[in-house]
Order: structure tokens, then sequence, then C-alpha cells
């Protein structure tokens, strides 16, 4: 039942928790560690911690709204969806009906 709701935006905590260049916190999403930092930039960026060896942080998707930080861990989110052909290029067949 976990997975149904994986896919979602999960609130982490209110944006002034990291108010500073260099802030961070880690929370434990669904059973997953995520550490979400404020860089240099003033950039709210999050990325799930890898537990294989030499494993680098894995990205997840951040966003603030209303000062609110929230992720989302579905990967399915980050890959680009194919664009349908246009009419004019798909080929369809169809048999006529006789009269």
């Amino acid at each position: 039942m976990a997975t149904a709701y994986r896919s979602g935006w999960h609130f982490i905590d209110l944006v002034t928790a990291i108010p500073h260049p260099g802030d961070s916190l880690m929370v434990t999403v669904f059973g997953e560690p995520v550490v979400v930092t404020r860089d240099e930039d003033e950039d709210v960026r999050a990325y799930r911690c890898l537990r294989r060896p030499r494993g680098a942080p894995q990205p997840v998707r951040c966003a603030i709204r209303y000062g609110m930080i929230f992720v989302n861990l579905d990967q399915r989110d980050h890959r680009l969806v194919e664009p349908e052909a246009p009419a004019a290029q798909r080929t369809i067949s169809a048999t006529p009906r006789s009269a």
C-alpha cells in the first residue's frame, strides 16, 4: 500500500528550517533517507541517500510552495514522455462497411 502513495509530493519541512547556504536536514520518506540542503546559490535541493558502496547521492525532485519543501521520490516523473506522432504520420487501416 505504501507504493500507491510513494509517487506523490510529500511535505518535508518549512524553508525556514534551512535558512543559510550549507544548511541541510535529513528525513526519512517511506523508509528511504533523504537529505535536503541549501546550496551556495540559495537553491534548495534534495538527494536520496544510497546505501551501496561508492554510491553517489541520487537527486530527487524538490519543490517549494508557499514556504514549504516538498519532495517526489517517483523516478517515472524524471523520464521524458515521447510525444505521439501527428495524425498525418499515423497509418490507420480500416475496412469499409458493405452497403
